[in-house]
């Protein structure tokens, strides 16, 4: 494709391993193509885990350079930009308690009927993110090894998100990370996502690029590729950085404010 003027990311194990703080490596990296293109990332965290794990760990920046950051939490449920003083909100569509109370109901009276509620856990299954609610089967702190051993094949995560689905007909239900399923307002997915950043950046489709580690018809990101976004599958942090290594140099660097004439 022609040099993207957007590159959208996934966060979990595209950015940094799961519920994990980026490495300084893509923090930079991240930097450095804020300077040239508009950078968004879109993930089923919550706005308090996007700061955590990317916003607090970037580097020192001009303003204008971290207002080129768009962060979409619960999968474009949300949308905020950062500024040099902090994050604006841009919209947020919260679940009705109505909605919040079916769904919390549904997904852990599937979960125990099929055997996945778990008795020991990391912190809590269930969380109310506002415009999201999500089931993550070992709890929110679980350790990397013991989310990766719970369903390598994702075969619970998907049969959890079709039972659930069939009990929710008003509502969209997907997988989520490696062990979580995410319920929000029917049609939102990280497509509906990507077409906010066009809608808010005036940005075509065609003209960005989207990073992911799930992009399979099962995973997450699957809806961006299935509406035509340029793709790029990666495996993990580094194969990121790797990427990103070799596209920033073909990307124009954009001249400071004061800078122009």
């Amino acid at each position: 494709m022609p040099a993207p003027h957007l590159l959208a990311f996934d966060l979990d194990d595209t950015l940094a391993p799961s519920k994990s703080a980026i490495d300084p490596r893509i923090g930079g990296l991240l930097i450095a193509l804020a300077e040239r293109v508009e950078v968004a990332i879109i993930s089923g965290g919550q706005l308090a885990q996007f700061t955590a794990q990317v916003v607090d760990r970037l580097p020192d920046a001009a303003a204008e350079v971290r207002e080129r950051i768009h962060l979409l939490p619960t999968c474009g449920t949300q949308y905020y930009r950062l500024t040099g003083d902090g994050v604006r909100t841009v919209y947020a569509h919260a679940l009705t308690d109505d909605e919040k109370s079916r769904a919390l109901t549904a997904v852990e009276q599937e979960a125990r009927r099929l055997g996945y509620w778990e008795a020991e856990t990391w912190g809590p299954i269930l969380e109310d993110r506002g415009s999201q609610i999500t089931f993550s089967a070992l709890g929110q702190q679980a350790p990397l090894q013991a989310k990766s051993a719970w369903d390598p094949t994702g075969a619970k995560k998907n049969e959890l998100r079709a039972a659930v689905a069939a009990a929710l007909p008003d509502l969209e239900v997907r997988s989520g990370g490696s062990t979580s399923v995410d319920i929000t307002h029917r049609g939102i997915d990280k497509a509906y996502g990507m077409r906010q950043l066009a809608a808010q950046t005036g940005i075509s489709l065609d003209d960005m690029l989207f990073v992911g580690d799930r992009l399979d018809p099962d995973g997450n990101d699957y809806p961006v590729l299935a509406m035509g976004v340029h793709c790029q599958a990666v495996t993990g942090w580094q194969d990121t950085a790797t990427f990103l290594d070799g596209l920033i140099p073909t990307l124009q660097l954009r001249r400071p404010v004061n800078d122009r004439g």
